[in-house]
């Protein structure tokens, strides 16, 4: 189950628009696993080994944190490719996070 609920998890991720960010919460929700927010963190922390890569920094937590920051070799690179996408962060939290919140359940 596991092995293909990440498939499921990485074909939601690779559909999220440059320039979004979504939640690992409302990837569960729109798997219909509500409960499963921290699989979705444990599929976000082994997408780096999946190919075609997985936009990853797309994900943040429910507040718009970058949680999962420590998962891309430098803490700083996260950030980074967020802010090349457009999306300001502060203090590892994306500012004015609802502007850029994706919500699989609305927009797939």
């Amino acid at each position: 189950m596991e092995e293909s609920f990440f498939i499921k998890v990485y074909e939601v991720v690779q559909r999220i628009p440059f320039g979004k960010v979504t939640s690992y919460g409302a990837i569960a929700r729109y798997l219909g696993s509500a409960g499963s927010s921290r699989m979705v963190g444990w599929a976000m922390n082994h997408s780096h080994t999946f190919d075609p890569q997985i936009p990853a920094h797309r994900v943040v937590n429910r507040n718009g944190m970058l949680t999962g920051k420590h998962h891309f070799g430098d803490p700083g690179i996260m950030q980074q490719l967020l802010e090349n996408e457009g999306i300001q962060v502060e203090d590892d939290c994306i500012l004015d996070f609802q502007k850029y919140f994706w919500d699989p359940s609305l927009e797939l």
